[in-house]
């Protein structure tokens, strides 16, 4: 149980600290952003959004007030990241290791929270 916790405090450090980066670039470099988003075939105005999302999202798994923000805020990071992964692949532009990463950070953090706190 230990190493499960020690796991868990890992991959959920370095998924914060991946999704405040990913957010503080969304808010003060905008235009770089938007021109990333657009050449991924997403739209420019999601990104202050998503940036919001990402912090509302940390702040519920850290927390942990609430299970069912919890469970939502595990999922939106899942999908964000997917999609992600994804679009990188799709642009065929080789950006898609960070995603794949965070892909690995968002499903250890989430599984081996399950076993720590339970559901």
């Amino acid at each position: 149980m230990k190493v499960i916790k020690i796991i868990y405090w890992i991959s959920t450090g370095f998924l914060t600290a991946l999704m405040l980066m990913s957010a503080g670039m969304y808010f003060f470099n905008h235009g770089q952003v938007s021109e990333t988003f657009l050449n991924l075939g997403y739209p420019a105005y999601i990104i202050y959004p998503l940036g919001t999302a990402k912090i509302l999202g940390l702040l519920a798994i850290w927390t942990r007030k609430s299970i069912v923000l919890k469970e939502w805020a595990y999922a939106g990071f899942f999908f964000n990241t997917l999609l992600g992964f994804s679009a990188h692949i799709m642009a065929k532009d080789g950006e898609f290791a960070g995603a794949l990463f965070a892909i690995v950070l968002v499903l250890t953090s989430y599984f081996t929270s399950r076993k720590v706190f339970g559901k």
